[in-house]
């Protein structure tokens, strides 16, 4: 079904602002979303978490009396279910909106192994939550989805939040808005350049996305082993919480936190308490392309996310930047001499190779070949 026609049966219930996080599966939605409304207006926030996107939801309806569509992954109902419960929920305000869940993870439907456990649980999250919901699939009739959206609105008229559950393919977008930067520096040959600068005993934590993709095929292309880097498959945002305390627990090892600007904003907050820390062993780098590019590269908000400022503001005792080769290869120089905390945003693209592959080991190879490279020993 065309995005197209959700939109407009959100407009006959009243929805006129939409609000949310990006996610693959929900691609032709966002995409129609950019396409006519942008990233930040008056129709449109790509929020900074799925939580911020219900509170804005609560702040639209408070303010106009009318229900928000909050779309999102639903890896991101975690960060979602506190406003869900103690804001939204009929026992406390009774707020409504409609939530529109990409189904990653879908029992029977191959998915990565970070989206398995959150695709079995995902309708049993919104049962609990009191949260009714139907499904689209690529094979709801324009009958069926009429008949659900009715379901839906009638929850919404009751202040009420309901859910529209959305299966792989079921949404497509006859739009095709074009997603990019002005950079020149390809993600991939950045990591490159990274793991040239990086010693033997260096340790990586790379966040979740096309970046610890590309780690794992730049490793395997270079001929060497993969126990040095903990690739962040899931858990979008903790990534520099992970290497923080590695970084502590192992003050003798440099630390790499190879992070990403949409995963640094969704929990800005560590960045303060890893410069409360000041660990001298670790290199925040935030690879900035003002984009969710995994999941379809949405801007993750108007003009991006300025990690090297807010790094400086909260603490960072060392900021730099880097947005080419030369620059990226001075600026991991200086980060490596200084034995301090540090924060490196480089500036880079948005695109990979059409033929990026996905790690060929699982995640707990990857956990025990990091833990026994931590402890000294040979994986």
């Amino acid at each position: 079904m065309d995005a197209q026609r959700l939109l407009s049966a959100c407009e006959g219930a009243g929805i006129d602002f939409f609000t949310g996080v990006p996610d693959s599966q929900l691609k032709g939605l966002c995409d129609s979303l950019y396409a006519l409304y942008g990233v930040h207006s008056p129709r449109h926030i790509v929020a900074a978490n799925e939580g911020n996107a219900v509170g804005l939801a609560a702040g639209h309806f408070l303010a106009t009396g009318r229900p928000a569509l909050c779309y999102m992954q639903n890896s991101g109902l975690g960060n979602a279910v506190n406003p869900l419960a103690s804001l939204m929920d009929a026992q406390v305000y009774q707020l409504p909106c409609l939530l529109v869940v990409g189904w990653r993870g879908e029992p029977g439907v191959h998915d990565e192994p970070q989206h398995v456990k959150q695709g079995q649980i995902t309708l049993s999250q919104l049962e609990i939550l009191g949260i009714p919901c139907r499904i689209l699939s690529k094979d709801t009739t324009e009958e069926q989805f009429a008949a659900d959206f009715a379901f839906l609105r009638e929850q919404l008229n009751q202040r009420r939040c309901a859910a529209l559950v959305v299966r792989k393919g079921a949404l497509t977008c006859s739009l095709k808005p074009a997603y990019g930067n002005e950079n020149t520096l390809t993600r991939e040959r950045a990591a490159e350049i990274m793991l040239n600068a990086m010693d033997a005993g260096d340790v990586v934590v790379s966040t979740t996305g096309k970046l610890s993709r590309e780690i794992f095929e730049l490793r395997e292309k270079r001929g060497e082993g993969h126990e040095r880097d903990f690739l962040t498959v899931g858990s979008m945002g903790h990534a520099s919480m992970i290497a923080l305390e590695i970084a502590l627990e192992k003050p003798n090892r440099r630390v790499w936190c190879l992070d990403g600007d949409g995963a640094a904003l969704m929990h800005l907050g560590a960045l303060p308490v890893i410069a409360q820390r000041k660990p001298a062993n670790l290199i925040h780098v935030v690879i900035n392309n003002a984009a969710h590019e995994t999941v379809g590269g949405m801007p993750v908000c108007e003009g991006g996310l300025c990690a090297a400022k807010v790094a400086s503001a909260v603490g960072y005792p060392r900021v730099l930047n880097a947005r080419d080769e030369a620059t990226l290869e001075a600026a991991l120089q200086e980060a490596k001499g200084a034995n301090q905390l540090t924060m490196l945003e480089v500036a880079c693209a948005v695109g990979a190779r059409a033929d990026l592959g996905r790690p060929t080991t699982t995640p707990i190879q990857n956990r025990d070949a990091l833990m026994a490279f931590l402890r000294g020993e040979k994986a």
